[in-house]
């Protein structure tokens, strides 16, 4: 048996489960789970993932690493199932598992390249244990995400995704500060050949203005936009300690839309965060429709140890899932009719293995029988089946 490396959580998550199954190739029955902290039900999932692990290798090598390997330290070090924790900080140190540095091979089993430019977080949100499991905030030089990106395209990528646990702050830290713009502009101008690039997560009140222009006018930076938004009420907002208010996210879509009328946004809010009263919950409802928001993830508020937030008046469950609920269902109402709105429009999409492909603004779209994955293909859908173009 040979090496399996399980991921859960975020991009960033992936991006580093694809370097450790790099780092790790000629070990012999192991498995690492990387895991998520980022709510108590990702670090349900993450025991989840352990003892189903476990189970289906009895007598491998069972090590944890990722975010609740920090965060929930204790409890993960004494389920009998794991043998070990490495720490997240140190989990693409080859010494951290007494392996041999091995030369760059490809073990990416994905048709787009997650390339992971940033690590940590120097912000203090109070919802967020992500500082205690990431550290602070890194940035990768220039020239390391240079030769990242110079590596995955030599193995067939057409499209790099740029990650990072606060991905617009890259660059604030290094000798030279710089900006993300700085970084997304190198990558196109070092790479002319590669089609697509993508940006992860973003802070919208990081976008600085080389960044907002190549996101608005560069046809090869995708009209996608996932913003960290967290909730549609000021006062909410205030409350988790985040930068900008409701007419900052508001202004910025206008702004990006004015420029760039086929761009798509999504947003990851917060469901029934403590305090939050009827009205505000109203207006996290209605930000997904002036948004426009047609790529959601929606996070039910569940209580960080050692958090602000978990200090504050909390919500019953009940209340929380309810409006995770109401959340989703107008997500999904916003997304259909977006949907509807690119039925007959030709799309380009990038071919995954599984049949389906993302189009630039990253609707997901279903494709001809053969198409072979990894290639750009137009497809001009006349149908929605299943919540695919098609």
């Amino acid at each position: 048996m040979t090496v399996e490396v399980i991921s859960l959580g975020c991009r960033l998550n992936l991006s580093e489960s694809e370097d450790l199954r790099r780092l790790l190739g000629a070990e012999q029955d192991l498995v690492v789970v990387n895991s998520c902290a980022v709510t108590a039900e990702a670090v349900r999932q993450t025991r989840q993932a352990i003892r189903r692990a476990r189970r289906a290798r009895p007598d491998a090598r069972l090590l944890v690493t990722g975010c609740a390997a920090e965060v929930e330290r204790t409890a993960l070090s004494a389920m009998p199932e794991v043998d070990g924790l490495i720490p997240n900080q140190a989990k693409l140190d080859p010494r951290a598992w007494n392996v041999p540095t091995l030369p760059a091979s490809d073990t990416s089993r994905h048709t787009r390249a997650f390339i992971a430019v940033q690590n940590g977080c120097d912000h203090a949100c109070t919802f967020c244990v992500i500082p205690q499991g990431r550290g602070p905030s890194r940035s990768l030089p220039v020239a390391a995400v240079l030769r990242d990106v110079e590596r995955h395209l030599a193995y067939g990528a057409r499209e790099v995704v740029l990650t990072g646990v606060d991905l617009t702050s890259w660059g604030h830290d290094l000798p030279r500060p710089e900006n993300l713009g700085a970084l997304v502009a190198a990558i196109l101008a070092a790479f002319p050949e590669l089609p697509r690039l993508r940006l992860s997560s973003l802070d919208g009140v990081e976008i600085d203005p080389l960044l907002l222009d190549l996101l608005a006018d560069e046809p090869r930076v995708m009209p996608h936009v996932h913003l960290s938004l967290q909730h549609g009420d000021d006062l909410i907002l205030k409350r988790m300690k985040r930068r900008h208010l409701r007419g900052d996210a508001v202004e910025l879509a206008q702004r990006l839309r004015e420029r760039r009328p086929d761009i798509a946004f999504g947003a990851d809010l917060i469901a029934g965060f403590p305090t939050e009263s009827e009205a505000a919950h109203a207006a996290n409802l209605s930000l997904v429709a002036e948004l426009s928001l047609v790529h959601l993830h929606v996070f039910p508020y569940s209580p960080r140890p050692g958090t602000p937030a978990a200090r504050m008046p909390q919500l019953d469950p009940a209340t929380i899932r309810s409006r995770a609920a109401a959340l989703r269902a107008v997500a999904a109402e916003v997304r259909d009719e977006w949907l509807r709105t690119l039925v007959g429009k030709r799309q380009e999409v990038l071919a995954e293995r599984d049949g389906t492909g993302h189009a630039q603004n990253f609707a997901r779209v279903q494709l001809p029988p053969g198409t072979r994955a990894g290639t750009i293909v137009n497809i001009t859908p006349t149908q929605i089946s299943a919540g695919l173009l098609a």
